[in-house]
């Protein structure tokens, strides 16, 4: 069941469907800005909705031993360069 946005909530659960050149779709929360890319509409909502998660403060805190599962390694980088969540 849908509901009309509370004053001040414009964009609050808007989502805007880009379809790019290659194909993909891009999912763009009209709120945050934060967007997210998949084959369909339906993935992309689904990497978008994983962000916003994350983004809430969800989810797990990266380890070093993430960072070298991932070829990753934090030296090679400003903590300026670096997003929030590996710093």
């Amino acid at each position: 069941m849908a509901s009309a946005p509370r004053d001040g909530d414009d964009h609050l659960g808007s989502v805007e469907f880009v379809r790019e050149d290659d194909g993909s779709i891009t999912a763009r929360d009209l709120e945050t800005g934060l967007a997210r890319g998949g084959d369909t509409r339906a993935e992309a909502l689904s990497q978008l909705a994983e962000v916003l998660a994350l983004e809430a403060g969800e989810g797990e805190p990266v380890t070093e031993d993430d960072l070298d599962e991932w070829e990753i390694n934090s030296d090679d980088f400003d903590d300026k360069e670096l997003p929030e969540f590996v710093r």
